[in-house]
């Protein structure tokens, strides 16, 4: 459409430079086939055309015909790209894999203008049927609404219409609690632990030692106690900065951490310090070629996460203790930190979690009542 002079009190609007003001308007059709108006505003008859034929080029050809001959399974291609360069491999493999397993057999060949809430609801119901565990259909959800999140930040789609559907949920259960956590109090790590200590025999068997000491006293992830050197330990500090994830068979995979807050700096307790000293002792006798470099709990290569399990299985077995997995050791350093008062944030910052509010909803059950304490606060307001 022609371009508009902008007038204000009957007069033409200029620039400091006298340039005229002109409103440029473009009609185009949105993927959803409703009709739509774009206007800016531009000063001088150049700019105001050159403009005129970027919003032509951005609305009219990008949106009516290129974005509706797109399918979920081109867009997954092009997600795949960039979801590679801004995750860790472990991450960006296992996101993909959920794709092409939950959403690309059903989705994969609809266009993006017509996946709908009905076709979403259509896709959740087929999902629902499915055979597989909950989180595992939750975990389908999630891959699809970031998938769909990209094509909105590409501008392919105007919003997300997942979310108005919702995630999938537990149709036995009116109101579930936080899950029950499975952790180790101190008193049973202790009995855990004293077996690890008991049976080590070798360097390596030492290693296993140490690592289930940094899970529990630090609260890391296994991949990032797996990517640990001995050049992160500076006196009482721990660097986490990198992590490593094993995807195959003997291969190591290092990454950088999880998220941005996985990067901390972590104060090491005194049990923990006196026990690296001593395994730093016995890296450094075994070999001529220790260096900084050294995994802390490997040596020249990260322990195996397979045996890291297998050992955990044995100890809790010879200890008389129920089987907790690795991951869990974060919720037994999390579960100390929580029953002794520890502030929420600081739990937080040192389990490396990038929002608070997950902190919060695993591990908020686990704080003292603080009830009787409160009436007995108010209770002291008394006039005097």
């Amino acid at each position: 459409m022609p371009l508009i002079k902008v007038k204000k009190d009957g007069k033409i609007v200029k620039d400091k430079n006298g340039r005229q003001a002109y409103r440029v308007r473009v009609n185009f059709v949105d993927v959803n086939g409703k009709k739509r108006q774009v206007e800016r505003m531009a000063y001088g008859l150049a700019e105001a055309t050159l403009l005129e034929q970027q919003l032509v080029t951005e609305y009219k050809e990008k949106k009516q015909a290129v974005i509706p001959k797109m399918t979920v399974q081109q867009l997954c291609d092009e997600y795949e790209k960039y979801h590679a360069m801004e995750t860790r491999k472990s991450t960006h493999d296992n996101t993909m894999k959920i794709l092409s397993l939950r959403v690309l057999p059903i989705l994969g060949n609809y266009q993006l203008s017509k996946i709908t809430q009905p076709v979403l609801t259509k896709w959740k119901l087929e999902i629902d049927k499915q055979d597989i565990a909950l989180g595992t259909k939750r975990n389908g959800y999630k891959a699809l609404s970031a998938l769909l999140n990209f094509a909105v930040k590409m501008e392919y789609l105007p919003k997300n219409p997942l979310t108005t559907i919702g995630n999938f949920r537990d149709a036995n259960t009116i109101y579930k609690p936080a899950d029950t956590l499975h952790y180790y109090t101190p008193d049973e790590f202790l009995k855990y632990i004293a077996v690890a200590e008991e049976t080590a025999k070798t360097v390596i068997d030492w290693g296993y030692f140490v690592s289930f000491n940094i899970a529990f006293y630090v609260g890391a992830r296994k991949g990032e106690i797996n990517a640990l050197k001995w050049s992160d330990i500076e006196g009482n500090v721990m660097h986490i900065r990198r992590s490593i994830a094993q995807k195959l068979k003997g291969e190591d995979i290092e990454t950088p951490p999880k998220n941005k807050s996985s990067y901390r700096n972590i104060q090491i307790p005194a049990p923990l310090m006196r026990i690296l000293a001593e395994h730093k002792e016995r890296q450094r006798a075994a070999t001529h070629l220790f260096s900084e470099n050294f995994r802390i709990c490997g040596g020249e290569r990260s322990l195996r996460d397979t045996s890291i399990e297998n050992h955990n299985k044995k100890f809790a077995a010879m200890a008389g203790l129920p089987h907790i997995r690795i991951h869990d050791f974060r919720h037994s350093h999390a579960s100390v930190l929580v029953n002794n008062g520890i502030n929420i944030q600081e739990v937080a910052r040192r389990l490396g979690h990038s929002d608070i509010e997950m902190t919060w909803n695993t591990y908020a059950h686990l704080y003292p009542r603080e009830e009787e304490r409160a009436v007995e606060v108010l209770n002291q307001i008394v006039k005097t």
